[in-house]
């Protein structure tokens, strides 16, 4: 399950429907089938036969991986994914250190007004501490 907003709701509610499904009375296999379909097209079209490894499960753990990343809290993604054992969103944070092992290098600019506020958090930045009458903020390299 995810969260989406008041227009996407707005978007669905809008389209023909038959049942009270936002996306049909499918088996759980026809998604499957569906996407697996999908899957083979879009990689023959890119000529990349990598993405047929590409699974639900797959995206699954790109979003635990990129929320640890993100939040740093092991006990939000627990939550997030529903597990009842900490040892299994373990597992996640592992990749996510083998992922971005040694990425501790930011880029760091200096605030003097508002506007310089907006654009450094609107490209990214986020907020560190304020030194000297200015406002420091961090983001990481990639």
């Amino acid at each position: 399950m995810f969260k989406i907003s008041g227009k996407l709701l707005a978007m669905l509610s809008v389209l023909p429907k038959k049942s009270d499904k936002i996306f049909g009375t499918y088996e759980l296999r026809g998604y499957r089938s569906s996407y697996v379909r999908q899957r083979k097209r879009a990689a023959k079209k890119l000529g990349n036969p990598r993405i047929n490894k590409i699974t639900f499960h797959t995206f699954r753990h790109w979003k635990a991986t990129m929320e640890y990343h993100k939040t740093k809290d092991i006990l939000h993604v627990m939550r997030l994914l529903g597990h009842k054992n900490i040892k299994n969103t373990l597992l996640y944070v592992q990749l996510e250190e083998a992922l971005f092992q040694g990425e501790s290098e930011y880029i760091s600019k200096v605030a003097k007004t508002e506007k310089d506020v907006c654009n450094l958090v609107e490209a990214g930045f986020e907020y560190v501490i304020d030194f000297q009458d200015v406002k420091i903020f961090r983001k990481r390299k990639l």
